[in-house]
């Protein structure tokens, strides 16, 4: 999963044709860290797809966070071209993401 800058994300989110799911973390969290490696199975899962996941230090990116609301964390946010499709707050299984990005893909 690449971890991305403010100055990335337009880029690499707002301008991407696709789905893309994006994990807002912090490092000392702890729930952020049980989050991490179900995302990086998924991410390889889905590494032959239109699916993009990327990371958002919320420590280091701090306007960016705000720009979306971001108050808990871990927050999973599921984008399609550009746009929020799907929300997740806190830890959730691996089938509750894989749902948002397959209804997000079908859309």
């Amino acid at each position: 999963m690449k971890q991305l800058s403010q100055n990335e994300f337009k880029n690499e989110v707002t301008d991407f044709k696709g789905v893309v799911v994006a994990d807002f973390y912090a490092d000392w969290c702890g729930p952020c860290r049980m989050l991490s490696p179900l995302l990086e199975k998924m991410s390889e899962e889905n590494k032959d797809t239109q699916v993009k996941f990327v990371k958002i230090n919320v420590d280091h990116e701090q306007e960016l966070s705000g720009m979306f609301g971001i108050q808990s964390i871990p927050t999973v946010l599921v984008f399609k071209d550009g746009q929020i499709y799907g929300q997740q707050v806190g830890v959730a299984s691996s089938e509750a993401y894989q749902s948002m990005i397959r209804e997000a893909r079908v859309q």
